[in-house]
């Protein structure tokens, strides 16, 4: 979640926000005729065209999945191409796709250059809800992706995945054919790893007064730091279990706050790993930076905040600073200031490290399992990254 202190604002929703849902809600459930009403007739939207929605989307996020994997022999077009007629995309968002798939065919030739490559990926998209009102319909959709890494080191972890949520935008013509005319992320993270549009950051003003940790280089290799994983006082195995046992189905004795618009549930995620490893409380007022405490009724920010949490980090001793990204080992932090505007906009945790020193991260907001931290850097090789050795 993005700092909460900043804004010195609690809310979890507004409720404006919500009221404008069950106005638009209310909307959808209204029948189409009033006295003065149009006798044009709306086009209909049957059991069989919300199935041509859903495929619409699959194929949509499936094109991006296959533009990341290594596919020896002739290229197939995109699967979007093969839908005309009653449910296609529109002109713009054809030309929209065209250009993410482009983009996304530069980041797997930057994976390559870091030394990785999927060789099978699978995506699959259920469709949630549509709201229809008059000539829109709005389809809700949750997408679940894993990719298989190819074997380039031989140390790579079998899998990475995530699950992601999408709001998509029908518009039907004259004709009563529909055209997929929009597509917005509603997880506040950005950070699929097939999402061509970089993270959207809110505006922050730092706070000298806060403990400061310095940037970590992000080139390949680094200097060896070792980390004892069987001695000390926190227990690394078990912050990466419950990580990887939660990563997609969130622990009910903690709040979700994954597109409550507030920065979403990363850092809240990562302080519950770090709880389960052994990180104790430290209880006071839930605005106080050198407090950390957090259950299913209350948070101090330090729980929850990306930078609230540095500053207690940092501040507790219970981290220090590590020079390099490559240099975290199971257990570690990295957070990432996407626009390096000295306000730092997500968390993650390392839960496996390859022999070969590649770290690779699970994280919510949106939820992932086991990226790279070179998959990370490859998507957005211009930000500002902290690693913290816990």
């Amino acid at each position: 979640m993005k700092s909460r202190r900043l804004s010195r604002t609690r809310g979890r929703a507004t409720i404006i926000t919500a009221a404008a849902a069950s106005a638009v809600a209310g909307a959808a459930l209204l029948p189409n005729w009033n006295a003065g009403a149009s006798t044009t007739t709306e086009p209909e939207v049957d059991a069989k065209t919300k199935a041509t929605f859903q495929r619409l989307a699959d194929a949509v996020f499936t094109d991006r999945t296959n533009a990341l994997v290594d596919k020896p022999g002739k290229k197939k077009g995109p699967l979007t191409d093969g839908f005309s007629g009653k449910v296609a995309l529109s002109s713009e968002s054809a030309r929209t796709e065209d250009s993410a798939l482009g983009e996304l065919g530069d980041r797997k030739d930057r994976l390559a250059r870091y030394g990785e490559e999927y060789s099978a990926g699978g995506t699959s998209v259920t469709l949630d809800r549509t709201r229809v009102n008059g000539r829109k319909a709005v389809v809700t959709v949750t997408e679940t992706t894993k990719l298989v890494y190819k074997k380039v080191h031989g140390d790579e972890p079998r899998t990475t995945g995530f699950q992601a949520h999408h709001k998509l935008t029908f518009r039907a013509d004259e004709s009563g054919d529909w055209r997929l005319t929009d597509i917005r992320e509603t997880d506040d993270g950005y950070l699929a790893v097939n999402q061509p549009v970089k993270p959207r950051t809110a505006a922050t003003t730092a706070d000298d007064n806060m403990p400061s940790a310095p940037r970590a280089a992000i080139t390949w290799p680094a200097p060896a730091k070792p980390k004892n994983l069987t001695s000390g006082r926190y227990d690394y195995k078990a912050m990466a279990a419950y990580a990887e046992k939660y990563w997609s189905n969130y622990n009910p004795a903690y709040p979700n706050f994954n597109g409550h618009g507030a920065g979403g549930d990363c850092t809240n995620f990562v302080s519950q790993s770090l709880k389960a490893g052994g990180w104790k409380h430290v209880p006071g007022y839930v605005y106080d930076y050198t407090k950390w405490f957090g259950n299913a009724d209350i948070q101090s920010d330090s729980f929850v905040g990306v930078n609230e949490w540095s500053w207690f980090a940092l501040n507790s001793k219970r981290v220090t600073s590590l020079g390099h990204v490559y240099q975290m080992d199971v257990g570690d932090v990295l957070q990432v200031d996407f626009d390096k505007d000295g306000s730092k906009d997500h968390t993650m945790i390392v839960t496996y490290r390859s022999p070969q020193g590649v770290p690779y991260l699970t994280y919510h907001s949106t939820n992932t399992y086991r990226r790279s931290v070179a998959s990370i850097i490859a998507s957005y090789p211009n930000s500002a990254y902290y690693a913290y050795r816990t």
